[in-house]
């Protein structure tokens, strides 16, 4: 006879897997109780930069990169074509207005003005010639006009004489109404030789004006070509340095083209280039310093260029009473550019951490020291030393400002 087994529980039958499962997950529960706390990272405090968040005056300022440069730089330019014949002064060298820097060479312009002085020759005997016709023609209607004066004064007397005979019967009628003929016609003659010679005399007196005007236009056709020649030796235009020349022996150069650069080097302006972010505070007139050797020299901005390079845009700054004594043209220096007045604020000292938190958190020491915590805060204006601080932190607290790459995730340092 068969007997017939009693089934077991399903508790009982698979409390061994039930167990194993209440131990696997009370592991897990308690990982994840022990992970659920902030995350923590043991770090060196000596390779750390700690700073004390500090009560202060703050000044927002640029700090940037200048170069000295000329104030003004002259283009040296040929007034005349020609082939470069020498080359007198030499680059770098020091030049003052006037100085020769080239000599130039041209056969045809040399040969032009020759001919040119040859015309001139001829027009000039030409106007001799001319004056002395003019004055031998003058000559001889004032020695006309002498001999009918005497004659009509000759004939004067004749006729008076011719009168009285008549009178007295000597002379006829007929005689003397010849006399007077002859009288009246040299009378009318010698008018009409004085308004002759009246009328020569203004005619030689326009005559020669427009000559000696044709004479004068002429001498100033020459000249100018003279001073042609002249141009065929090119001087420095201001006092200055010859920068560079761009010509050689034997070189064909045309008129106007450059032959180099002439910089004033007395007065000095220094240019550096500003981040788009500062386009609308910096304007014209805003003052600058610069550093050098321990000393402050105070300049001023005077040319602001607001076309945007590579989210740069230029300046200009010049110095406003001493200047630094061997300032050289291309040599850097250090400007700091006031955007404001000093004023009272919470401040702490730049740090790279600003690259890893964007100024929106930052690690804050307890009071014990030995641990910082992830702290939110939120940063207001910067200069190139100091950031402000607006809220989250207090003066007297100490912070991290060195660079976070290395701690992770972490949200607290237990410092050693």
């Amino acid at each position: 006879m068969d007997i017939q087994l009693k089934k077991k529980h399903p508790v009982v039958k698979y409390k061994y897997y039930i167990l194993a499962g209440l131990a696997v997950t009370a592991l897990i529960i308690y990982l994840s109780k022990s992970m659920g706390g902030p995350s923590k990272l043991r770090y060196d405090a000596e390779n750390l930069q700690i700073v004390e968040v500090k009560h202060d005056k703050f000044m927002e300022y640029i700090d940037l990169e200048g170069i000295a440069q000329p104030k003004m730089t002259i283009k040296v330019n040929s007034l005349e074509s020609g082939t470069v014949d020498s080359i007198v002064a030499e680059e770098g060298s020091m030049l003052k207005q006037g100085d020769i820097i080239m000599i130039l060479k041209n056969n045809e312009l040399q040969r032009t003005i020759n001919d040119e002085r040859d015309e001139l020759d001829k027009k000039k005997v030409s106007h001799e010639e001319k004056l002395l016709q003019m004055e031998r023609r003058s000559s001889e209607l004032r020695r006309s006009m002498l001999k009918t004066e005497y004659d009509l004064e000759r004939l004067n007397k004749q006729y008076v004489l011719d009168r009285e005979e008549y009178q007295m019967g000597i002379k006829s009628k007929a005689e003397l109404d010849v006399a007077s003929d002859e009288f009246n016609f040299q009378q009318k003659n010698t008018i009409m030789l004085l308004n002759e010679l009246k009328s020569d005399s203004l005619m030689n007196l326009i005559q020669s004006s427009l000559m000696e005007s044709d004479m004068q236009r002429e001498e100033k056709r020459y000249m100018h070509s003279r001073e042609r020649l002249d141009n065929l030796i090119i001087r420095a235009p201001i006092n200055g340095q010859l920068s560079f020349i761009s010509a050689i022996y034997g070189e064909k150069i045309g008129a106007g083209a450059n032959i180099g650069e002439q910089k004033v080097i007395d007065d000095l302006k220094i240019n550096t280039k500003v981040s788009e972010y500062y386009i609308d505070r910096v304007a014209i007139g805003l003052t600058a310093t610069v550093t050098y050797l321990n000393k402050k020299y105070l300049l001023k901005i005077t040319k602001l260029n607001p076309e945007i390079k590579d989210r740069m845009f230029e300046i200009d700054l010049v110095f406003i009473g001493e200047t630094p004594d061997n300032i050289r043209i291309g040599k850097s220096y250090r400007i700091q550019i006031e955007l404001g007045q000093p004023e009272d604020a919470l401040i702490i000292e730049k740090g790279s951490f600003y690259q890893n938190t964007g100024g929106q958190w930052i690690f804050k020491l307890d009071k014990s020291g030995n641990k910082a915590i992830r702290t939110n805060i939120t940063v207001g204006r910067q200069n190139p030393g100091q950031y402000e601080v607006l809220e989250g932190l207090s003066a007297g607290d100490k912070v991290i400002v060195s660079g976070y790459t290395s701690f992770g995730d972490a949200q607290e340092l237990v410092l050693k």
